[in-house]
């Protein structure tokens, strides 16, 4: 197959340039109307029972609170004549807006728990209409008319889920400008580095334009006829920019290599794209196989990062082995054009690999030097004996943000947060009486301060006096019940009221459903857990696969998935005793918190993908050598020699576009920034450095083992390198070594 590529594109080079301009500009029409195609939510499981309780909610009760106004009086209390005449002013303009329904506020109900203790501020509550998308526009539309003076004698900010999330996906969007204005200098700087030429620096960039075009172009298409999240983005500019240039840099150098050997433009291109070519294509799929495994979670949020992560790994690898092989032809020897001054020096450097030596080193006392490093690695993952997981709230906002403001208002001066309450429905008719015995049950539960209903309202396990209730909350055929508590939302404790609350007996012929917040987060974390070991399943499955037909060996998938899972451990253990512990969180501005399980699970996705990338990387080369004949030893010494510079210098571009968003100021991208970019760091140092040929030199020959009916099926199924490169000369590092340019 890589053969017939490689013709395709010598015969055809121009005409591939061509289409791949034609397809880019095509992909970038597209691509520029993927944000109005996306979505800001996508954290909750629809088909859980809070989610059924919310649509149940939205149909015959208005919809749940998702935007709260903090309304203070610039003098006095609220109840004051001046603040009354105002607040009444402002509901009554509030139930007029069009993107509003259920508007509830102190001033039509008098309740003292929708004002403050100290009586200085009082709570607007409503519901803003619309999908993911509608709402976010529509509160931004409310916030911007409502938020600041009112009469002069009130202020309002906004607070909320709407604001929250709205909020979140405006502060997303500067994050990631700031992220691409980082990330991009500083990789073309890297790119100079490593090649000593203005050309060669370049070539990895137009792959890495050309994957995120194409993957925005991909984010409209899917955003149009389903759910996907604007968070996708951050994803696709990292993963598309570092990836494309990960695979650029693999097949530059090999051709560079070929070009050095003497051979012709078009023999370095073939050799090039059989075996750079092939470690690019089976890389991409091992990548691609673990971002797919997102594919099975029900939330959008994660399922749009396997949409875009997929995307932008096949688009990756598709260019770089059409166009990248085509701009070779094109430009034959210029490649090398625009060489800078230590151009020469860096080729000098890479006859005698520093991580050639390293390797030796290892294999000379492989359990002596490996031990260390596991020692750090496993210390490295005790903290994940802690780990705690959460979902995302205002409080991945910076301090300045209003909602995250005003939900701290809420919980340090009223007494209960009706915006946080449990919200239990019946859809289905229910008598007064039944109603009455299941709220007056669920008004005794420890934290719960009241229960609302529309027959009355119920606390510690008694009706109150003279409560008719509240209609609102009543239909023919539906009864909705507000349990109200002092408990912090997504705390421990409100995470047992709501099984608390799902455990009280229901009335007889009725299904109650659960929703709020917090019942949200204890459905999120239930419906990533359950599903998320057929997820490890799948990608270690088809990850054991894909290298078995690499390698034709069961020894190396095995030895690769337990060194990735060592490493991600690591990773995993380091973010958890930073985001979860709190340590630097002065430094980075972040508040700590539980970790985030979506969050989490993307990064174990992308991390181990990622890891795998750089384990086909030298594998490929090592087993090139074994296959000519080289002792293990010799195949692993050489292999990781002419590998390690690539490794890390692909792994240091990575890691930068990932760095880059540890500059944002929302708490979860920070995390998947931070982890993404130290996974790369650490595998492609402490495990490919010393792990890998500590490993390899103890396995020794087993290193290799299949049994007889597997080697038969490799033998008919497996991959192989469609064409051999000339030997050059033996590495001064190992002894009748050959290695293949």
């Amino acid at each position: 197959m890589f053969e017939r590529i490689a013709e395709l594109v010598i015969r055809r080079s121009r005409l591939v340039l061509v289409v791949a301009v034609v397809a880019v500009a095509l992909m970038g029409v597209l691509g520029a109307g993927a944000f109005g195609k996306l979505l800001g939510g996508g954290y909750d499981d629809p088909s859980s029972a809070s989610s059924r309780a919310a649509k149940v909610i939205d149909r015959k009760f208005g919809g749940e609170t998702n935007l709260v106004l903090l309304v203070g009086a610039t003098e006095g209390r609220v109840d004051g004549t001046l603040a009354e005449r105002s607040g009444r002013a402002l509901v009554a303009k509030l139930k007029k807006e069009q993107h509003l329904e259920n508007v509830i506020s102190f001033w039509d109900t008098s309740s003292p728990d929708l004002r403050s203790r100290d009586g200085r501020e009082a709570v607007v509550l409503a519901h803003v209409k619309g999908n993911d998308t509608e709402r976010d526009e529509n509160a931004k539309s409310v916030i911007d008319a409502y938020a600041g003076p009112f009469e002069n004698t009130l202020t309002v900010r906004a607070g909320g889920g709407a604001a929250v999330t709205s909020e979140m996906g405006t502060q997303s969007a500067k994050d990631l400008v700031l992220a691409e204005s980082i990330a991009v200098p500083l990789t073309l700087v890297l790119l100079l580095l490593v090649f000593g030429s203005a050309v060669a620096a370049l070539l990895p960039l137009a792959i890495g334009t050309i994957a995120i075009a194409g993957t925005f172009a991909e984010l409209f298409l899917l955003g149009s006829v389903t759910d996907v999240s604007v968070f996708a983005v951050n994803l696709t500019t990292a993963l598309g920019l570092g990836l494309g240039i990960d695979y650029a840099l693999l097949m530059v150098s090999r051709f560079r290599e070929q070009l050095a050997t003497g051979a012709s433009v078009d023999d370095a291109v073939r050799r090039t794209v059989s075996t750079a070519g092939r470690t690019v294509a089976f890389s991409a799929a091992t990548v691609a196989a673990a971002l797919a495994a997102l594919l099975v979670f029900p939330q959008y949020f994660l399922r749009s990062f396997g949409y875009a992560g997929v995307g932008v790994v096949v688009i990756a690898a598709v260019s770089t082995l059409f166009v990248m092989p085509a701009l070779f032809v094109v430009l034959g020897h210029r490649v090398n054009g625009g060489r800078l001054p230590w151009a020469n020096r860096a080729r000098s450097d890479s006859r005698t690999p520093l991580w050639g030596r390293l390797a030796r080193t290892v294999m000379r006392r492989p359990a002596l030097t490996a031990l260390p490093v596991l020692a750090v690695l496993l210390l490295a993952a005790s903290p994940l004996l802690g780990i705690t997981f959460g979902t995302p709230d205002e409080r991945v906002l910076p301090e300045d943000a209003a909602s995250r403001q005003v939900s701290a208002v809420l919980r340090e001066k009223f007494n209960g947060s009706d915006d946080a309450a449990l919200h239990v429905v019946i859809d289905s008719p229910v008598n007064k009486s039944s109603l009455g015995v299941y709220a007056t049950q669920l008004s005794g539960l420890q934290g719960v301060v009241r229960v609302e209903t529309s027959a009355g309202t119920y606390a510690e396990g008694q009706p109150a006096a003279n409560d008719p209730g509240n209609p609102a909350l009543g239909r023919p055929d539906a009864q909705q019940i507000n349990v109200v508590s002092t408990l912090t939302p997504k705390s421990d404790a409100a995470q047992s009221l709501v099984r608390e609350v799902r455990a009280v007996a229901v009335p007889v012929g009725t299904q109650p459903l659960v929703g709020g917040v917090d019942a949200v987060l204890v459905d999120s974390k239930h419906s990533v857990g359950s599903r998320l070991p057929l997820a490890v399943a799948l990608v270690t499955l088809t990850t054991f696969l894909l290298l078995f037909l690499f390698t034709g060996s069961v020894v190396q998938p095995l030895r690769a998935l337990l060194l990735n899972m060592i490493s991600l451990s690591a990773t995993l253990g380091v973010m958890t005793w930073i985001f979860q512990d709190g340590h630097f969180s002065s430094v980075l501005g972040f508040t700590a918190q539980p970790m985030d399980v979506s969050m989490t699970v993307l990064m174990f996705c992308i991390a181990f993908g990622l890891s795998m990338d750089y384990e086909v990387f030298v594998t490929s080369r090592i087993k090139e050598l074994h296959d000519q004949g080289a002792d293990n030893e010799s195949a692993v010494t050489n292999g990781l020699g002419h590998t390690g510079r690539i490794v890390t210098a692909a792994a240091c571009l990575l890691a930068v576009s990932f760095f880059a968003f540890g500059t944002a100021k929302l708490g979860f991208m920070q995390l998947f920034g931070l982890g993404s970019g130290l996974a790369i760091l650490i595998d492609a140092v402490a495990v490919r450095g010393v792990l890998v040929p500590a490993a390899m030199r103890l396995l020794g020959r087993s290193a290799w083992y299949a049994p007889g009916f597997l080697r038969r099926f490799h033998a008919r199924f497996g991959l192989r390198e469609g064409g051999s490169a000339p030997a050059a000369a033996p590495d001064p590092l190992v002894k009748g070594a050959s290695e293949v340019h």
